[in-house]
């Protein structure tokens, strides 16, 4: 029997039909990694309290700040390899991928050491509650433990959506997500290991998916082998990832940054303050994962058909990105506002902590209907390889309006969790009409990756 090709052409076939078949398996993935993100908090809140919530919360931030800094490179890898692809260069693909592999190898043992000396000063410079310190560095350290695994997970789930293909990172991670809430359960409910446990399951879970991504593609007619000899450093591929990726990066940093604000502003309001965030934290990725699933299909999509030179085409791609988006959205915003105690109370049962995280969720629930816009655009420029505008504009966005509008009204003007809230809406507004004022006035088009540009007249 032939190997199976994960190669698929987002360049053909009806617009619509292919942004959904390559959508919902990805956006289902989003929900099965939010559900087992959430299993942590769930199960370590029934089996070990607040402060064990706290504790996951506050490490888990700090985990995805470093994971969120790997993510901008595998996006930027994303870009470059369906670009090629559409272009039809074989090397350059392959090129590609060795080059970012080795990397990410490299740079993930290097930060794995780096962030385990600095994780005290990390969790202290967050004004992490006492009660919560030792649950929040228990966790920490264990996930720092397998950053690796993190890396390598994201930058295979990059390579196959850059190929077209969403399905098999969808089967890896429910496999891990079954994985994730088995050892949650045994290691949190009957070990009573708190944060700590939590942290083993995950990064087992996450050991499991990256394994399995590697079989599927050894077994798969891929382009790359994974023997030692295929690892290699090519300088201008280097280049063109740091180039296309970085930008992400810093956005992503950023912007986790201004969330990890949020977080510190909320420790210094207690605990059940900082629980009632991490908890609106964990829904929240359930809520807007339609936008973000939507988002990044368009910048796939979009990615394959500038390197095609189809741009009429990867206009339409952000047109029916966001009526997808926003129609999921909507009604999710809805169902917030008006079961917001239900909601919380799944998660804590904690009178005060459902009490805070009602006046914080309901003003950040309105950031779901916004970011659909901002997603969707987010993924055209990102696609057609523009990564520095959407950086600055992420940049400016958190520094710019999340961060100040959560100082001014969270502790300047003490409104509590209310006003910390309308940060997130208030900086997707800003960061949607900077990228809108860019796409108007046509330079996305401008291909920064393949050097062959076809101009039309309108956005």
């Amino acid at each position: 029997m032939g190997k199976r090709t994960i190669e698929r052409n987002l360049t053909e076939g009806n617009v619509a039909e292919q942004l959904i078949k390559f959508a919902l398996p990805f956006m289902l993935s989003n929900l099965i990694q939010s559900l087992y993100n959430v299993a942590d908090m769930l199960i370590v809140g029934n089996y070990s309290g607040t402060a064990a919530i706290s504790g996951v919360n506050i490490g888990g931030q700090v985990t995805l700040l470093l994971t969120n800094l790997i993510i901008g490179l595998t996006t930027g890898g994303t870009v470059i390899i369906g670009q090629y692809l559409g272009s039809g260069d074989r090397k350059s693909v392959k090129e590609t991928i060795s080059t970012l592999l080795t990397f990410l190898l490299v740079a993930g043992v290097a930060s794995t050491i780096i962030m385990l000396v600095l994780s005290d000063s990390v969790l202290k410079l967050m004004q992490t509650p006492a009660e919560s310190y030792q649950e929040a560095r228990d966790y920490l350290d264990v996930t720092l433990l397998g950053t690796v695994f993190i890396f390598g997970y994201n930058a295979f789930s990059a390579i196959l959506r850059a190929f077209g293909d969403s399905r098999r990172p969808l089967i890896f991670v429910s496999i891990a997500c079954t994985i994730n809430v088995a050892l949650d359960l045994l290691l949190v409910g009957a070990f009573g290991m708190a944060a700590k446990g939590a942290a083993i399951a995950t990064v087992i879970s996450q050991a499991i998916s990256m394994i399995l991504c590697i079989i599927t593609l050894i077994r798969s007619d891929f382009v790359f082998d994974f023997k030692l000899r295929s690892f290699k450093f090519i300088k201008e591929r280097f280049t063109m990832i740091m180039k296309v990726g970085i930008p992400i990066s810093i956005q992503n940093v950023i912007i986790n940054f201004s969330f990890l604000v949020l977080t510190t502003i909320a420790n210094s309001m207690g605990v059940n303050a900082s629980a009632a965030v991490g908890i609106v934290g964990k829904y929240n990725g359930f809520a807007i994962l339609p936008a973000i699933a939507v988002g990044s299909s368009v910048s796939a999509m979009v990615a394959q058909n500038m390197g095609a030179g189809a741009i009429e085409r990867a206009k339409k791609t952000f047109y029916t990105g966001f009526a997808l988006a926003f129609s999921i959205t909507f009604v999710v915003f809805i169902i917030t506002q008006i079961f917001p105690h239900q909601i919380l109370s799944v998660f804590d049962d904690d009178p005060d902590t459902i009490a805070a995280g009602v006046d914080y969720i309901r003003t950040f629930s309105f950031d779901y209907l916004i970011v659909p816009a901002t997603f969707c655009l987010n993924g055209l420029v990102t696609g057609a390889g523009h990564t520095l505008v959407s950086s600055v504009c992420g940049i400016l966005s958190s520094i710019g309006f999340r961060v100040p509008i959560a100082i001014l009204f969270g502790s300047v003007m003490q409104k509590g969790l209310w006003g910390l809230g309308l940060a997130a809406p208030i900086a997707s507004v800003a960061s949607g009409l900077i990228l809108l004022f860019f796409c108007i006035t046509g330079r996305w088009k401008k291909n920064t990756v393949i050097k062959a540009n076809v101009q039309t007249d309108s956005f």
